[in-house]
């Protein structure tokens, strides 16, 4: 590969290159960064900081499911242990599960602790 060294007080201040060599270089930096995030990911996996959810479990969420029961759902958990955890009532659960109600930040945030998610996990999204 041919280099065009340009200096500056002696000092090297740029490298010029073909331009077929500048997208290679490119696309190798692409390529370390995505091995990179990979490399992450799989370390925040191991750690426990992060889980791999099933895609089922997404789509239900983008089809319109409720997300507290699906994810009541993919955690095992029945609608009576959950309400315990989250100090509330079944009937509330059950409202809250159906969309005929709507939680209070304290509530949701106290249902999302138990299903170990975020509160944006089980928040509906805002049109």
């Amino acid at each position: 590969m041919s280099v065009q060294i340009i200096k500056q007080d002696d000092k090297p201040e740029w490298a010029v290159v073909p331009y077929e060599a500048y997208l290679e270089l490119v696309e190798k930096a692409e390529m370390l960064l995505d091995v990179q995030d990979y490399d992450s990911a799989k370390a925040s996996l191991q750690r426990g900081d992060d889980e791999l959810i099933p895609s089922e479990i997404v789509y239900a969420i983008l089809d319109g499911e409720n997300a507290i029961k699906v994810w009541r759902e993919f955690r095992e958990i029945s609608q009576q242990e959950l309400a315990e955890k989250a100090g509330i009532s079944v009937p509330y659960l059950s409202q809250l599960e159906t969309n005929k109600r709507t939680g209070s930040i304290e509530v949701l945030s106290a249902i999302a602790k138990t299903l170990n998610v975020s509160l944006e996990n089980i928040v509906p999204a805002q049109s």
